[in-house]
C-alpha cells in the first residue's frame, strides 16, 4: 500500500485518504482506527484528525454513535439522488456551452472525443477520457454556479463512476452519447445539448444501479 512520506499537515493526509476512498482502496463500510491509520500514513494523530474532520464534512465518512468513523457505504439511493442532481446540472452546463462554443472550443472538444474513441476498449482510460470531455464542456460553458454545485458532489460521484462503464457495451454506448452531445454543443443547439446531456447521465445512472445489484439500500 502506498504510504504518505514526510506528511507535514492535515491537508496532505486528507488528500491521500481521499484518494484511497475514491479509488475504493479503503472499501465502503470500513471502520477506521486512528492508531492503525497514523502508523500506516506515518503521521501523528493531530494531522490525521484534521484530515478525518475534512472527510467527514465531505460526507465521505460517516460518524458512528460510538464516536468512531467508517467509510461511507455505497447506496442505491445515493446513486439515484446524485445522478438526478448531476443530470440537471449537466443539462444546464451543456446548454450554456452550446451558446458559447466557438471554433477553437469545437476543435478541442473533437480532440477529446477522438481520444475517447481510441480508448473505448479500456475501462479506466475510457472513464478518464469521458470525464475530461465533461470537464471541458464545463469550461466552455463557464457557468460558475452549476460548476460549483457539480464540484460539491464530484467526490461522491467519483466513487460510483467506475460502475457506469464496466462493460464494453456500455462504454461504446457512452461514446455514442458523447458524440451526440459534442455534435449538439458544437452546432450551437442548446435545447438538444441539454437533452443529450441529461439522457447520458440517466443512462450512466442505470448502468451504476445495475452494476451495484439490488442488495444495497
Amino acid at each position: 500500500m502506498e504510504r504518505v512520506r514526510r506528511a507535514s499537515g492535515g491537508q496532505l493526509v486528507y488528500e491521500e485518504l481521499r484518494r484511497r476512498i475514491l479509488g475504493l482502496e479503503l472499501e465502503p463500510g470500513t471502520r477506521l482506527f486512528e492508531p492503525q491509520l497514523a502508523a500506516d500514513l506515518q503521521v501523528s494523530r493531530t494531522p490525521l484528525r484534521e484530515a478525518l474532520r475534512l472527510l467527514l464534512a465531505e460526507d465521505l465518512l460517516d460518524q458512528l454513535p460510538t464516536g468512531g468513523m467508517v467509510v461511507r457505504p455505497l447506496s442505491r439511493r445515493d446513486v439515484d439522488e446524485l445522478y438526478g442532481v448531476r443530470g440537471g446540472l449537466e443539462g444546464v452546463i451543456a446548454a450554456r456551452a452550446a451558446e458559447r462554443c466557438d471554433e477553437r472550443a469545437a476543435v478541442r472538444l473533437q480532440a477529446l472525443l477522438d481520444r475517447n474513441e481510441r480508448l473505448v476498449g479500456l475501462a479506466d482510460d475510457a472513464m478518464g477520457a469521458g470525464h475530461d470531455l465533461h470537464v471541458l464542456i464545463g469550461e466552455v460553458a463557464d457557468h460558475a454556479w452549476a460548476t460549483r454545485l457539480l464540484d460539491q458532489i464530484d467526490g461522491q460521484l467519483a466513487r460510483y463512476r467506475r460502475f457506469t462503464n464496466q462493460t464494453q457495451e456500455r462504454r461504446e454506448a457512452a461514446l455514442v452519447e458523447h458524440t451526440g452531445l459534442v455534435e449538439a454543443v458544437t452546432a450551437g443547439d442548446p435545447s438538444t445539448a441539454r437533452e443529450r446531456a441529461e439522457e447520458h447521465v440517466a443512462h450512466a445512472r442505470e448502468a451504476a444501479l445495475a452494476a451495484l445489484g439490488t442488495d444495497l439500500p
